[in-house]
């Protein structure tokens, strides 16, 4: 969008009653959007460096470094989840995530007009309670990954046109940028970050978190309201595995440095329109997006065999599955602020709608939404804490549905069927110094895995999910 920070440029104030400051560098329309976030998309708001006097930057060596265009920034997460009701089995889990980047203003520092270079490096450390104990789809916290030390983005962004055109060339992921609700990124289920059928259908989960991938990203932004990109990306991070392979994708790419580029590729565009963003608006500031993504790869048919169509559920079939040229998905966000404080452009109310389908005869997940609502400053003497109500639903596709009875027609399967899963989450995400938040998170989890049974063939029960994350910006 124009007038959208091209990777932290100046805010024109004056163009806009919120700061530019939006998650995926877009303008700011969801006044509610949190101050510390997991998502990558995310500035967080603040530093502690603020509140460490002449300890915030010994020597003065961060000073020196930005002045000359170079700076960092490390936020650690961490925090422990339990399961204490339902799920594949109770327990609790700690996890963290050690985030380090590194922005080049390369205009600044070797005069190279209009570019910028940025890493990114992750340290990850703990279990994941989705994997351990829920066994759900869309996975408790954003955080969630096997432990290690890994890459994550490594690119070169160029800006033309007065900005209005930006480039980008190099390791990205998805979700910095594309897909991006800014009211959802104060919660901690992963699946308000990117949607979760993309992560549940794409190969490897897509180029999202903790996985990167080599790709080129086109922006281009005619003015303040409106913007257009564009992306296209290698379709695996971690590559294709040999026939009967089941190692995990992060396993297939321990340290982020795969660089495959061999991979059948994956297309995202998505245009969005900001309105109500000037001064003398009337209304209150709002996003509307709409977006799409066709993936060049083979994809497996979740019910039929590849030999005359026959039943995968049928004892004689061959096991392999009917396979289909490409994928497809669309998605759809609305943003909307609905209410501010008065005399504070920075505190109220704001909602999100998002919705995305996929075709249900390849893929496991056809439809998906998110919906939920956000508040900052609801308590005149906090400010800058954050309060949020959200609901995550997934439908399992037709042929999913599909194999699931053929199971038990043929006497291969005693059920039940599938259907879909759903997440309703409640958080509160208090700063208690800028750069410095705690944040008591539940999370009840119906139906885990769309209605996934045990080892004794019983519906796995829905869960309730206890959690509290520590975040540190600096």
């Amino acid at each position: 969008m124009a007038g959208a920070l091209w990777g932290g440029g100046p805010v024109q104030a004056q163009q806009s009653q919120l700061p530019l400051t939006g998650a995926g560098g877009d303008p700011q329309t969801a006044v509610a959007q949190s101050r510390t976030s997991d998502q990558v998309s995310v500035t967080n708001g603040g530093s502690i460096q603020s509140s460490l006097g002449p300890y915030g930057d010994p020597f003065g060596y961060r000073a020196y470094l930005a002045e000359r265009g170079i700076t960092y920034v490390v936020t650690y997460i961490g925090e422990g989840l339990a399961d204490v009701r339902g799920g594949l089995r109770r327990g609790a889990t700690y996890g963290g995530r050690l985030d380090t980047s590194l922005d080049v203003d390369l205009d600044k520092l070797a005069g190279w007009s209009g570019a910028r270079f940025h890493t990114d490096f992750f340290q990850i450390n703990g279990h994941g309670l989705s994997r351990k104990f829920v066994d759900n789809l869309t996975t408790v916290s954003g955080i969630e990954a096997l432990s290690a030390t890994r890459l994550f983005e490594l690119w070169i962004e160029q800006r033309l046109f007065d900005d209005k055109l930006s480039l980008k060339v190099g390791q990205i992921s998805a979700d910095t940028e594309f897909a991006i609700a800014q009211s959802a990124v104060v919660f901690l289920n992963a699946g308000f970050g990117w949607p979760n059928i993309g992560a549940v259908v794409l190969p490897s989960g897509g180029p999202i978190y903790p996985l990167a991938t080599p790709a080129i990203r086109a922006k281009y932004v005619p003015d303040e309201h409106l913007s257009f990109q564009a992306g296209l990306f290698n379709g695996d991070p971690a590559g294709v595995p040999a026939a009967g392979d089941v190692t995990d994708p992060q396993r297939r790419n321990p340290s982020g440095t795969s660089f495959r580029v061999n991979d059948p590729a994956l297309a995202i565009a998505e245009v969005a329109y900001a309105y109500s963003i000037a001064n003398d608006a009337k209304g209150l500031p709002g996003t509307a997006t709409l977006g799409g993504w066709h993936h060049f790869g083979q994809f497996d048919s979740p019910r039929f065999d590849s030999v005359g169509g026959r039943l995968l559920a049928d004892p004689q079939a061959s096991g392999f599955a009917r396979r289909f040229r490409g994928d497809d998905g669309i998605y759809a966000i609305l943003d909307q602020t609905i209410y501010r404080e008065p005399d504070h452009d920075d505190q109220g109310a704001s909602v999100f709608f998002r919705v995305s389908a996929t075709p249900s005869d390849r893929n496991l997940v056809s439809f998906y939404l998110d919906t939920g609502i956000a508040y900052k400053g609801l308590f005149p003497d906090r400010p800058n804490d954050t309060i949020g109500l959200g609901l995550l639903y997934s439908r399992i596709g037709s042929a999913a549905r599909g194999y699931d009875r053929d199971l038990v027609f043929l006497g291969q399967g005693t059920g039940p069927i599938r259907s879909s899963e759903a997440v309703l989450e409640l958080t509160y995400q208090a700063e208690i110094v800028p750069g410095l938040t705690v944040q008591p998170d539940f999370q009840y989890v119906m139906r885990p895995g769309g209605g996934l049974v045990d080892d004794q063939g019983n519906r796995i029960r829905n869960a309730a999910v206890f959690g509290l994350r520590t975040t540190i910006n600096y």
